[in-house]
């Protein structure tokens, strides 16, 4: 997590979302308790990740990426979403942390020459990281756990659970429904 969650001095809140509801809420820290939690699925509830033209980017990649992962038989993946607030003076054009970033060590002068909007931050580092700026709010993306096949091991535990939980959604799916469920809950939880 500390690749996608950097850094986390202002971090506020941390989720790790499979797009299901069983066994996905965790009881929230009490109020100044020096605990950091990651939430899950049923703890994002009435949130939203406002990215406004951003949003087209992260579709088109998490679309991507979960295609990616269904061809290789791979399930059970998290999307982790961190949510930073932004200072004053990192709002609005030309202050997103990606451009600045690339504007002290590039020398480029204008969003323009970036040629993308969203870049990974860190392009030579071993662990990139994808961050969008929203009008109020920085967030931190990734996908991780990303090393469990649909063998056989999986289906019977899908068996398993659509007989223990009938109607509810869980992470044990096939590759395709997985990839599917978790691309529709970012469309449903962005704008």
């Amino acid at each position: 997590m500390q690749s996608v969650f950097y850094p986390a001095s202002r971090i506020s809140e941390r989720y790790d979302i499979k797009g299901c509801e069983v066994s996905r809420w965790v009881d929230p820290a009490p109020e100044g308790s020096p605990l950091i939690l990651v939430l899950k699925d049923l703890n994002f509830q009435g949130k939203t990740i406002y990215l406004g033209p951003q949003r087209t980017w992260l579709l088109r990649q998490m679309e991507l990426d979960t295609t990616f992962l269904q061809e290789l038989n791979v399930l059970d993946y998290s999307l982790l979403v961190a949510f930073q607030c932004l200072h004053k003076d990192e709002r609005g054009p030309g202050s997103s942390l990606v451009f600045r970033t690339a504007r002290s060590v590039q020398g480029v002068q204008s969003q323009h020459e970036l040629g993308a909007q969203n870049r990974r931050l860190l392009p030579e580092a071993p662990n990139a990281l994808h961050i969008l700026d929203g009008p109020e709010q920085r967030y931190f993306l990734g996908l991780v756990d990303l090393a469990t096949v649909y063998g056989l091991r999986k289906r019977l535990e899908r068996l398993w659970k659509t007989l223990r939980y009938p109607g509810r959604t869980f992470s044990t799916v096939s590759p395709a429904r997985y990839a599917r469920r978790l691309y529709q809950w970012v469309e449903t939880h962005t704008e």
